[in-house]
């Protein structure tokens, strides 16, 4: 009798079977950047309009006796947290053939894709939603034939392997990425952007639900780690109707971005001026301006800026403070800016969410707020290890 295990079929053999590419079995890795902290200098397709508050402030605001108020009165309408993320790692290279029988080497990239919502009870942080998704991003020319249907089939296939069933991991998609020489982006980049992009979906979709379940309004905002910056899909921009539902799911959601350029951020004189970000005192906010991004359509965004750690405390000038950003939704809001007060409010229940801290536990422990960080530290909680996800290819 033979003592001989069954061998364990892996997902490239099945990938590579299905798509007529030729695994090298490469050296997998994690292609993830750590979580430190850092200032975003990159390009920015941010275009800056105009003033977007009722009132017109010259200088900083001051919310220190607010927030006080506000803490004393133990009162609070930031009741819902999101957090997004992703792991991408680069899982084998792939050879496919080109015309004139010419074989090139495009890498696999593979990613686990996590999306929770915590809401606040009682002061108790809590689940509340929670996606998890399973992906692969392979190049566009793995589908030699451009066959209708072609990459959900072959998730299916793979996702009936024995192995992944018996472990209960499902693929639920193969997103393809460009080949083509469009531009000097590398092509695991170009992979990892279809995996973020599928990560912001999954996002948007949370938010929908919270709004179709009446979770979401003007005494129960959501806070969401990041930008706002959500792209319609040609679905919603085709239908008004779905497009103003698209926007208006976004009426009480704010976004708290710890990474930001600060070389994009305009002074009280419009002019780009970091310095005014850095210079910003403990506990007072930014006049709040107005922008628009082409890519993401007539969206205008509100953004301004909350100091919410002593500068002398922190380890750069911008550590400790929030880019704060809301989208224009109504009519009045886009005509007029956002009512200044509610700008206030706002801002002073962030400022209020400043202590605890993780500090020790979260290198951006300065830009952090800590619901935010208690979902972060839900959703990686529910990752696949890195090492049993690896495994796997």
């Amino acid at each position: 009798m033979s003592n001989d295990k069954p061998k364990r079929i892996k997902v490239m053999n099945i990938i590579a079977e299905a798509t007529g590419g030729k695994s090298y079995k490469a050296h997998k890795y994690n292609l993830d950047n750590s979580d430190r902290p850092s200032v975003d200098y990159g390009n920015s397709e941010i275009i800056w309009k105009r003033r977007a508050e009722t009132t017109a402030h010259k200088t900083y605001v001051d919310l220190t006796s607010l927030s006080k108020r506000l803490a004393a009165s133990d009162d609070q309408i930031l009741s819902y947290f999101l957090d997004g993320s992703r792991r991408v790692f680069k899982v084998d290279d792939m050879a496919y053939s080109k015309s004139g029988g010419r074989s090139v080497i495009y890498p696999v990239i593979a990613g686990q894709i996590g999306v929770g919502c915590c809401r606040r009870i009682d002061k108790k942080v809590i689940p509340e939603k929670f996606k998890r998704e399973y992906v692969l991003a392979m190049p566009d020319i793995a589908d030699a034939d451009g066959k209708p249907g072609f990459w959900p089939a072959t998730a299916k296939k793979l996702s009936a392997c024995e192995e992944l069933k018996r472990l209960g991991i499902d693929f639920t998609t193969i997103l393809p990425y460009k080949t083509s020489q469009i531009d000097d982006k590398k092509f695991e980049d170009r992979a990892t952007a279809c995996i973020q992009d599928r990560m912001i979906e999954r996002e948007k979709e949370l938010v929908a639900e919270l709004v179709r379940d009446g979770k979401l309004n003007q005494n129960n905002y959501l806070v969401k780690d990041g930008s706002l910056e959500y792209r319609p899909s040609k679905e919603d921009k085709s239908n008004q109707e779905k497009y103003m539902r698209f926007k208006n799911n976004y009426n009480f959601v704010l976004g708290a971005s710890k990474n930001f350029n600060p070389e994009v951020c305009e002074d009280i004189n419009g002019k780009p001026n970091p310095g005014f970000i850095a210079d910003l005192k403990l506990y007072h906010r930014t006049p709040v301006s107005e922008y628009e991004n082409a890519m993401l359509g007539d969206i205008k965004f509100a953004v301004w800026y909350l100091r919410l750690r002593d500068k002398s405390r922190t380890r750069t000038p911008f550590d400790g403070i929030l880019k704060i950003e809301k989208i224009l939704v109504t009519e009045e809001e886009n005509e007029n800016g956002i009512d200044s007060e509610l700008v206030d409010l706002l801002s002073a229940y962030i400022i209020n969410e400043r202590n605890p801290v993780c500090y020790g536990a979260d290198l951006r422990w300065a830009n952090h707020i800590y619901p935010i960080y208690l979902t972060e530290s839900y959703v990686k909680s529910r990752y696949l290890s890195a090492e049993s996800f690896l495994h796997l290819f």
